[in-house]
């Protein structure tokens, strides 16, 4: 735990520090992107000016601003301005932070901003030590996260605070950053190397919004050549490796793409469909998950338009619990593909969904006597069922509803594939019989 209010600024441009540390912005003016957020005549940058900010709870990716928003705060408040990070301060930490916010208030008449980096690792027990504090205002509470906090952070805590989401950077963000900080004589490179043009967009777009990476990115490069030298795409991937996109199996990224992922199937789209997959194999995600999914949509999306999905569905998912990554990735490509192809229709959950509503809020409904169980004593009074096997075409008009639902009751045939045609026969079928 630190007191960040006199020494933010010059911790974070010393030499020593890393390159993304001294980079960080000093004034709003500075900061970059987040325009909806702290732009000119936002509520926001407007509370930070005249200095009267109210808890938050800052939510976004890694590198989209959290923390040098914070500190801007600090550079801007009077406020004294303290430090916690979540991964490493239990509730003694916090109840010695209170304790000497309440002391500075009564004795120096002096707010303090309580800062909780990573705030969604802090456990239930952790978060409600904040609340008395929080609703009493003896300090301002500004949280960081990662990860959705209507989730992760307490209700009662979030009740006493406003939501603040950020977005990945753009870009054109991302570019201007990492310009800065070549050109930067004070606390970034100075010049001292430059930046071929290919070799700034591949450190723009393996960032992915993320400008801490593409600082990074940018001063292992910077180490690799000689002063006054260029640095290009060759050296860039000798440094940086592989790209990593955000992906977290159990956060908002997950949800969000395996939720464009079915959607781009719905929608009848391959290219977006195998383009989803591939955020999912690149992130590690569970194969079968996947598949899971994939099974799911096959009935749910496809259904009897075209009763083949759920074959492959079914291959699909046994080939991911027998190979797995990463040659799983093909069998997986070419379900999606196929369920994003495939003619599609809703009606089964439909038809299903509409009978257990019945179930549960109609009445109790008697099987008609023709459908009776026939090894009972007295099941001769039941009356005649009709073997459909022993008429033309297989099929015989009889009453199979209890009275007094009616055909269609719940179930309506999609226009498109084996179900149109289906549905189509039945109903001249039907017609024939009843002329």
């Amino acid at each position: 735990m630190a007191d960040l209010f006199s020494d933010a600024a010059s911790d974070a441009s010393a030499r020593g520090a890393p390159l993304a540390a001294r980079m960080r912005p000093r004034t709003l003016d500075e900061f970059v992107g987040q325009s909806a957020v702290v732009g000119p005549g936002t509520a926001l940058r407007s509370a930070i000016e005249r200095d009267e900010i109210s808890s938050l709870i800052l939510y976004g990716p890694a590198g989209c601003g959290k923390t040098s928003l914070a500190r801007l705060i600090a550079n801007t408040t009077k406020a004294a301005f303290t430090e916690v990070s979540a991964v490493s301060s239990g509730v003694a930490d916090i109840r010695r932070a209170i304790d000497e916010a309440r002391d500075r208030l009564s004795f120096e008449g002096r707010r303090t901003i309580l800062f909780i980096d990573e705030i969604h690792r802090f456990s239930k027990s952790q978060q409600d030590a904040l609340l008395h504090a929080v609703e009493d205002r003896l300090v301002v509470l500004i949280g960081a996260t990662t990860e959705n906090p209507f989730f992760e952070v307490n209700a009662p805590l979030i009740s006493r605070s406003r939501i603040i989401e950020l977005e990945p950077l753009a870009d054109d963000d991302v570019r201007t950053i990492v310009r800065r900080a070549l050109a930067d004589p004070d606390r970034g490179l100075g010049g001292a190397v430059t930046l071929t043009a290919e070799a700034e967009e591949a450190v723009v777009i393996r960032a992915g919004g993320d400008a801490r990476a593409a600082l990074n990115a940018l001063e292992e490069a910077a180490a690799g050549v000689d002063r006054g030298g260029a640095i290009d795409v060759a050296v860039l991937e000798r440094v940086s490796g592989e790209r990593q996109l955000t992906y977290d199996r159990r956060g908002d990224v997950h949800y969000d793409v395996i939720s464009a992922f079915i959607k781009s199937m719905r929608g009848s789209d391959p290219d977006a469909a195998v383009y989803w997959l591939a955020r999912m194999v690149h992130g590690g995600e569970d194969p079968k998950f996947i598949a899971r999914r994939i099974l799911i949509f096959a009935s749910e999306d496809v259904g009897n338009a075209d009763p083949r999905a759920l074959l492959i569905a079914e291959a699909a998912f046994k080939a991911a619990e027998a190979i797995g990554w990463p040659e799983c990735r093909i069998n997986l490509a070419q379900a999606s593909i196929y369920m994003a192809l495939a003619p599609k229709s809703n009606s089964s959950i439909k038809a299903v969904d509409s009978a257990l509503r019945e179930v549960q809020s109609g009445p109790a409904r008697a099987v008609p006597d023709n459908l009776r169980d026939r090894h009972r004593p007295g099941s001769e009074a039941y009356g005649p069922y009709l073997y459909p096997h022993s008429h033309p075409e297989g099929w015989v008009a009889q009453r199979y509803l209890p009275e007094p639902l009616e055909d269609g009751a719940f179930f309506e045939a999609g226009d498109k594939g084996w179900e149109a045609e289906r549905a189509q026969a039945r109903r001249r079928m039907i017609q024939r019989r009843t002329l």
